[in-house]
């Protein structure tokens, strides 16, 4: 394994992990001891050997959510010792690994704690709120053609790596879970910049940001509290410019359109 220290010793850990059945019924925290965890493992490697070792008791394994294990699907959504994706910025929790903790720890494994995000079982969420805000959004109407043909539109070196960096989220609800109010408005103005900021972009421009805005109230994500709390704990590193860039392409939609509510 890359990076691996041969000479590092195995740890024992106590696991706090939240169980819930179902959405209808209440959860709880639930203490589990897993031992001889390798250094090296990922979180969700440990979690792993923590099901291993509950199906060999007969048990229910502990449900979470995962994909890619690569940082890019974003669905490994985790709440670790009070934090999103866990203690090591910069990274989703299936690439932080077990030597950022020590032998004899305790962790606290919950779920994205928002109204917007409700428990499906155990550790996994229901993002797709995001989706729905995203389908609020709409399509780009220009006809670019083929992608020789959509490279040939000239933009600014400037402006393609700022609408790049936004593109770069990958909707994972760290943002959600870091916030107080549960609010999206990173998210949210991180898909509305990327489009906002392009010439492919212009048609729906307006149209867009009142609707993905409207989409987000609807679901109940709460209003941005202008800490940066969701910037500091976003994995990938979205920036609060991008707020900024939402709320001034909101009042400009706002300032020329027929839909004053």
């Amino acid at each position: 394994m890359a990076g691996s220290n041969p000479n590092a010793k195995p740890m024992n850990l106590t696991l706090k992990v939240w169980r819930q059945p179902n959405r209808q019924t209440e959860g709880q925290i639930v203490d589990y001891k897993v031992n001889d965890i390798s250094p090296d493992m990922s979180f969700l490697e440990m979690l792993d050997v923590l099901n291993e070792d509950l199906l060999r008791k007969g048990q229910d394994p502990v449900a979470f959510d995962h994909d890619c294990r690569e940082g890019i699907c974003g669905s490994c959504d985790l709440f670790i010792n009070g934090r999103s994706h866990g203690p090591e910025k910069g990274t989703t929790t299936c690439q932080l690994h077990m030597r950022k903790f020590s032998d004899g720890d305790t962790i606290t494994i919950e779920p994205w704690r928002a109204n917007a995000f409700p428990v499906n079982k155990d550790l996994s969420v229901d993002r797709s709120a995001f989706d729905r805000i995203i389908q609020a959004g709409g399509y780009v109407s220009v006809n670019t053609g083929g992608t020789p043909d959509g490279n040939e539109i000239p933009i600014p070196k400037e402006i393609s790596d700022r609408a790049f960096e936004a593109a770069t989220c990958i909707g994972c609800g760290a943002c959600v879970a870091a916030c107080k109010n549960a609010s999206a408005m990173l998210f949210v103005s991180a898909k509305v910049s990327q489009l906002a900021l392009l010439p492919q972009g212009q048609v729906e421009r307006e149209t867009r940001v009142e609707n993905m805005v409207a989409q987000m109230d609807i679901e109940g994500f709460g209003a941005c509290t202008n800490i940066g709390s969701c910037a500091a704990e976003c994995p990938v590193g979205i920036s609060l410019e991008n707020i900024a860039i939402l709320n001034r392409e909101f009042l400009t939609a706002k300032a020329t359109s027929n839909h004053l509510a």
